[in-house]
């Protein structure tokens, strides 16, 4: 039987952190999600309101919150370009304040602590594919360093309080994931294009199509991230989470042409600044040490993501900022 915990899930209402939530809820343990709402949604948890073993708290992580609890998964930060360059100082507070915050409280509860990092710690790689033991570059003045070196202070700070204080964190690095719920408005290739297409729109390519990318459904990243926590406290990470399969962004657009069925054509964009031209996980840390390889080809995840599109009223989802 497996034991109940009290968990808490800073930035529990969003895309990821809503299936965590609702995964954890299922099995039995009492679940804290916290989130200020920023580029998240009510809506995504609002089937667990009336659970007994669920409660929702609306605040911000970059504010001291004092909490009993037994685990920590720390997911709370805006994750598409869009969203984290809209304010990229409080973008920068939420992963460095956010951090220190979840890391005082994890030492004063002795709890277990779980930092959702990135793969743009990498930066745009000269190393391909990317293992853990790759340094990065990554650009420190470019208007995505409040989202790269925010995580990376992130991760320094979950070490140190790791060394100095014995904290019990872990560390996963998470590569490109989509899946339902992602906000139809956020600024990610998947969710433009599959908006783009289901309203008949032209899809909109940056660059030529060529950068490559490696998506992962959200159900096996979900199940990566909670196989590193209630894994060995030997170890700790940083481990890469993502599909190693890789597929360039033309691919990733013409598959979603013919899976919604339109008449919709690819149209180009200059390619924004620093974004990276090629990113794929090398994941075989996680595939030695957790037993973890996703399961879900990308053909099945987007048709059900596109199915999950069309079960929303997009007109309902407003831009949550004006960089989309």
């Amino acid at each position: 039987m497996t034991q109940i915990k009290r968990i808490l899930v800073t930035g529990g209402a969003g895309f990821l952190g809503s299936h965590l939530c609702e995964r954890l809820v299922a099995q039995g343990h009492d679940v804290i999600c916290l989130d200020n709402f920023f580029t998240s949604q009510k809506t995504n948890v609002a089937h667990l309101l009336k659970l007994p073993n669920f409660e929702l708290v609306r605040h911000d992580v970059t504010q001291p919150i004092w909490l009993e609890v037994d685990q920590i998964y720390n997911l709370a930060c805006p994750a598409a370009p869009g969203h984290y360059q809209y304010n990229p100082i409080k973008t920068t507070k939420t992963s460095v304040l956010g951090a220190i915050n979840v890391l005082g409280m994890a030492r004063r509860c002795r709890a277990k602590v779980l930092q959702a990092s990135t793969s743009e710690v990498y930066g745009d790689p000269t190393e391909h594919p990317q293992r853990e033991s790759y340094r990065g570059s990554v650009n420190p003045l470019g208007p995505r360093a409040c989202y790269d070196e925010g995580k990376r202070v992130a991760e320094t700070l979950f070490m140190d309080y790791h060394r100095m204080n014995r904290v019990n964190i872990r560390i996963v690095r998470i590569f490109n994931t989509y899946g339902p719920r992602m906000h139809p408005f956020d600024g990610r290739v998947v969710s433009n294009f599959i908006r783009q297409a289901l309203r008949g729109e032209d899809l909109t390519l940056f660059g030529d199509g060529s950068q490559t990318r490696s998506f992962c459904y959200c159900d096996d990243l979900i199940e990566g991230i909670q196989r590193m926590m209630e894994g060995p406290d030997a170890f700790i990470g940083p481990v890469n989470l993502g599909n190693p399969v890789e597929f360039t962004v033309r691919e990733l657009a013409e598959l979603v042409i013919e899976l919604v069925g339109g008449r919709s054509k690819i149209v180009r964009q200059p390619l924004p600044v620093d974004d990276p031209v090629r990113r794929r996980p090398d994941i075989e840390l996680a595939q030695t040490r957790l037993g973890w390889t996703p399961q879900v080809p990308l053909r099945e995840g987007l048709q059900r993501t596109i199915d999950w599109f069309r079960s929303i009223e997009i007109e309902q989802y407003r831009p949550p900022t004006p960089n989309y």
